[in-house]
């Protein structure tokens, strides 16, 4: 059987805390990253276009979801009050997973220490 996978990214800067670590704990304190997300819709057939979905409109579902975030405090959000990049993963999939019966996988990076995190979904 032949399956595809399409991928478009988006990114978004945030804040944000982790207040489970120990008092003094460089984490507990706000700090901020660039963050990178990348949704995944795989498929084994073709639309009318010949395409497995609009890349177009995962491009915009995915900023759009990205834009709720970006440039705000991660934990006043409902679901990231720890906002690992496991839980984030989380946020972006149940935002689109509605949208997108195809959604195979969400990764989220912090590129700029060089860390991400995939959900298989």
């Amino acid at each position: 059987m032949t399956e595809f996978e399409i991928t478009k990214a988006a990114t978004f800067d945030a804040a944000h805390h982790f207040p489970n670590e120990p008092e003094g704990s460089i984490y507990r304190r706000m700090h901020g990253h660039s963050f990178q997300v990348e949704a995944t819709v795989k498929g084994t057939t073709l639309d009318g276009h010949g395409w497995v979905a609009d890349l177009g409109a995962l491009d915009r579902a995915l900023k759009a979801a990205a834009e709720e975030l970006d440039h705000g405090l991660l934990n006043d959000k409902p679901g990231l009050e720890l906002p690992t990049l496991e839980h984030l993963c989380l946020w972006f999939a149940n935002r689109l997973k509605p949208d997108w019966p195809g959604l195979s996988r969400i990764t989220v990076a912090r590129p700029t220490i060089h860390e991400r995190c995939t959900l298989t979904l």
